[in-house]
């Protein structure tokens, strides 16, 4: 048996070892295609070498669909149905309720705040971006909504209340030094996924249920990231990126299920099946950052529960 174990564990580190290089890999190639740039006398080649990171992009969606199918073949076609499996996945998805965040809220020290905080900055993938590229030709509704959740993301048009650069200023006021190399790679897979998501319109509806989920799940624990920051004695100033998800998402989760899911099913019963696909591929993702985040802190799950 414990010859069986040791080839388990050499499998499940070199399996590891994989997956760390293919996320690296298509982290370099997600900067460079979102950087704007200029044109250069080597175009040719970058087209070549970009359709064969795009061929393993694929290969890492389709892999990752196929862990999920069985069940995403469970969501309803129906509108009705539908919203209503999808707003269940709030207490039956993978990652809910994970152990981590009660914790984060009520022990982590000051150091494993930081360490925590350095990873989910690292790995933030700019859900302005991500909504933007994904309402390219949806109908109008959907469209619209999008439009609202974008216009929040950037602040309604205030610099100082931009989602994104008010991270940045989190991890600024922290002292975080957020590199690639000191970021598990179970956060750059999912910044990963929700990229292949945005950039390919075969997976358009896969990064609207991807979305939609992130704005369901994300006030339960953006709120107990909140309570830890202010335990651990730091003001709104530094605080206010999460304490504002942990209300805004709330509303946003509400109407993008109104606006966006709904009348999409209702339109187009068989976009059901890839919306249920994006949002579960979504929640895996995150579970899987949970369950590495908490073994990288030391956490036992049976100290936890």
């Amino acid at each position: 048996m414990s010859g069986l174990g040791e080839v388990a564990g050499e499998a499940g580190t070199e399996d590891a070892r994989l997956s760390e290089r293919l996320h690296r890999t298509l982290l370099r190639f997600n900067h460079a295609r979102l950087a704007p740039g200029f044109p250069t006398e080597g175009w040719r080649a970058a087209v070549q070498e970009e359709t064969q990171l795009r061929l393993l992009e694929g290969e890492y969606v389709e892999a990752e669909r196929q862990r999920v199918a069985a069940w995403a073949a469970e969501a309803p076609e129906d509108a009705d149905g539908f919203i209503a499996w999808f707003e269940d996945l709030k207490e039956s998805g993978p990652g809910q309720h994970d152990p981590l965040f009660p914790w984060l809220a009520t022990q982590a020290t000051r150091e494993q705040m930081d360490w925590f905080l350095t990873q989910e900055v690292a790995g933030e993938a700019g859900f302005d971006d991500l909504v933007a590229l994904t309402q390219l030709q949806l109908p109008t509704r959907a469209k619209l909504e999008l439009a609202r959740n974008y216009w929040d993301e950037m602040g309604r048009g205030r610099e100082d209340a931009m989602h994104g650069p008010m991270l940045a200023e989190m991890a600024q006021k922290l002292g975080l030094k957020p590199t690639d190399e000191d970021t598990v790679w179970e956060a750059h897979a999912l910044a990963n996924l929700l990229c292949a998501f945005a950039f390919n319109r075969r997976y358009t509806y896969h990064a609207v249920g991807a979305l939609g989920i992130v704005e369901e799940t994300a006030p339960g624990r953006t709120a107990r990231v909140n309570e830890g920051l202010k335990r651990l004695g730091f003001d709104m100033r530094v605080r206010r990126y999460y304490a504002l998800h942990s209300t805004l998402d709330v509303k946003h989760s509400e109407t993008w299920n109104k606006e966006v899911l709904r009348p999409l099913v209702e339109a187009n019963p068989a976009c059901a099946r890839p919306l249920a696909e994006g949002a579960l591929l979504r929640l895996t993702a995150g579970a899987r950052c949970f369950e590495r985040y908490r073994h990288e802190l030391g956490l036992d799950l049976k100290s936890l529960s």
